[in-house]
């Protein structure tokens, strides 16, 4: 059981709490907000024109060195520009593996060219519906997206969703009686940040209004235990990296007041590395089921998925239903469906759904792998002999996973592939992700055929969809061990290990150039700018609506489970 399943378990069982109510003193919250948008705006803007040494330009410089790898390899137009399917996976890629976020509107949607694009996001919608305009238009002009373009983009979005942060953290001061215009001493500043990291955790079930209340939770949630000194060492860690970087600007001799403006900052960097730092406890679920894997497969019998064992740390709860829509069900065995590790630990179940807008995830580790090809080929396809090559070497050591053993059979797999495609391997096609999920089942999900793409998001299993009764586990346990297959000369039939291999293949990436409008398409960096302007304006005459009412929007994923499958989440789900 993981130490964020305990601390939701512990919150159900001392305190009912339904749902989210009431708002923050809106007065608050704006003075401050339209002091941040104001040098977010000034930041981009400088940027844009004369770029320079500014932390904006430092921030787009870092998402442009992240992407540039991926934005290479990439298929591009004539003008040596990324169509909307391209742009679309550099920007989930982007925030799947710096952040871990699963941004709404960017959810991973299966093998499919039927997908959304980038001004689909759900906060550009809502928040704003002006740079949606313009990428729509840019995307009508059929000119594609330049690197510096993208990174501005995914600049925005990043910001708007910190800005997501900062609003909660105004509750955070709300909820422990403090001003957000007064300077705090350390020992409040703790109590803040372990506040919005406890609202971060209770997502919808977090009241943002009643002081006693919250109080009563924290107090509660420490004394239990339960994981909590691992949040507490999070933020902790946090307050300590920015003491030092601050240390040449304060007195040595005092304890200064740290003012809104850096716990603002503070919580810039607990929001950006939140699902790295989540991402041990990943780590230790994987190797759970790793510990499981009896012939180094990737798979594991359902049963043995379900079983109870005062040895292991996790109960997996999910439902045969759930597993086989998100691709996590293999039935090439005779005996009973096994459950595929990668795709269950990057699957939609173990996301904490934090906010209305995105979800914090397990990161996908076949992303480094991938990106490592990316990095050395710096092309949409290669030879097979160079992708061989690449994985036996280069790629197994930076991305720090060891394939498989690849023999003769992923060999021909491989050359079987760049036959059909003209004598090279497209990197981004179904194909090629099926052989990186053989050649690496522990890492690479199984490349699943989805319908619609909804069943992968995380917002589409709240509520407890995702999970069987504790008789349906039991009965399919129960079922298999008094089950046995008897071939016709009286032996059991042992479950295979052998993948099965599908021939269907998707080149999700590659679209055909449309015909579209005669305008030229508008520079992304130019819609950043006028955007941020009225991201201010509308926030300023709607009277600051959405920094008051953005902790109680929070999706209710959060109390269903961090990243363990425990039996605590079917209590919280309600």
């Amino acid at each position: 059981m993981n130490f964020v399943a305990r601390m939701m378990a512990l919150i159900a069982s001392s305190l009912c709490i339904c749902q989210a109510a009431g708002q923050v003193d809106s007065f608050l919250a704006s003075r401050e907000l339209v002091k941040d948008l104001h040098s977010s705006l000034h930041e981009l803007i400088e940027v844009a024109h004369v770029g320079g040494n500014t932390p904006a330009a430092k921030r787009l410089a870092r998402i442009e060195a992240s992407i540039a790898s991926s934005f290479q390899a990439l298929p591009k137009n004539s003008a040596g520009r990324l169509t909307p399917l391209p742009v679309r996976y550099l920007v989930h890629n982007y925030f799947a593996k710096e952040h871990g976020w699963q941004i709404k509107g960017l959810e991973p949607q299966g093998m499919r060219t039927n997908v959304s694009e980038v001004q689909e996001v759900s906060i550009l919608r809502d928040r704003s519906p002006f740079a949606v305009e313009r990428l729509a238009e840019a995307d009508q002009a059929d000119r594609g997206l330049a690197l510096a373009d993208i990174a501005a983009m995914i600049a925005m979005i990043e910001r708007l969703i910190l800005d997501e942060a900062t609003s909660l953290l105004y509750s955070a001061y709300f909820l422990n009686g403090v001003s957000a215009s007064d300077g705090v001493q350390h020992g409040e500043l703790h109590e803040i940040l372990k506040s919005y990291l406890l609202l971060v955790e209770m997502g919808m079930r977090a009241n943002l209004t009643n002081i006693e209340l919250h109080q009563e939770i924290k107090r509660r949630v420490e004394e239990r235990g339960q994981g909590w000194p691992k949040i507490v060492e999070f933020e902790t860690d946090a307050v300590l990296s920015y003491d030092y970087e601050v240390r040449d600007r304060t007195n040595p001799f005092r304890e200064e007041e740290v003012p809104f403006e850096a716990a603002s900052h503070i919580v810039d960097e607990l929001a950006q590395s939140y699902g790295k730092w989540q991402q041990a406890e990943c780590g230790r679920m994987k190797d759970s089921l790793m510990a499981l894997d009896t012939d180094g497969s990737g798979l594991i019998p359902l049963s043995t998925f379900y079983a109870k064992s005062d040895k292991m740390e996790y109960q997996f709860t999910e439902s045969v239903e759930y597993l086989r829509q998100i691709g996590a069900i293999d039935d090439g065995s005779k005996r009973e469906p096994r459950v595929r590790i990668a795709n269950y630990v990057t699957g939609p179940s173990n996301c904490i759904a934090s906010s209305q807008y995105y979800s914090v995830c397990c990161l996908n580790e076949c992303d480094g792998v991938l990106n490592e090809l990316e990095r050395s080929i710096r092309a949409p396809a290669a030879s097979p002999d160079r992708i061989l090559k690449l994985v036996n070497k280069e790629v197994a050591s930076a991305s720090m996973v060891v394939p498989r053993a690849v023999n003769e059979d992923l060999t021909a797999r491989l050359h079987s592939i760049a036959d059909r495609n003209g004598g090279e391997v497209p990197l981004h096609g179904r194909l090629f992700a099926q052989w990186l999920h053989l050649a690496f089942p522990h890492e690479c999900p199984y490349p699943h055929m989805s319908e619609d793409g909804l069943e992968l998001s995380a917002h589409h299993w709240l509520g407890g969809k995702a999970i069987a009764t504790v008789e349906q586990r039991a009965n399919h346990v129960e079922q298999v061990a008094n089950t046995t297959v008897i071939e016709e000369e009286g032996t059991v039939v042992a479950a295979t290990a052998a993948h099965a291999w599908s021939e269907e293949d998707v080149l999700p990436l590659l679209e055909k150039p449309r015909g579209g409008l005669t305008i030229a398409s508008v520079p992304v960096r130019v819609v950043v700018q006028v955007a941020m302007c009225l991201v201010v304006l509308r926030m300023v005459i709607g009277g600051f609506s959405s920094a008051a009412n953005a902790g109680s929007q929070s999706s209710d994923k959060k109390g269903s489970k961090a990243f363990s499958p425990s039996v605590f989440r079917t209590e919280l789900e309600v």
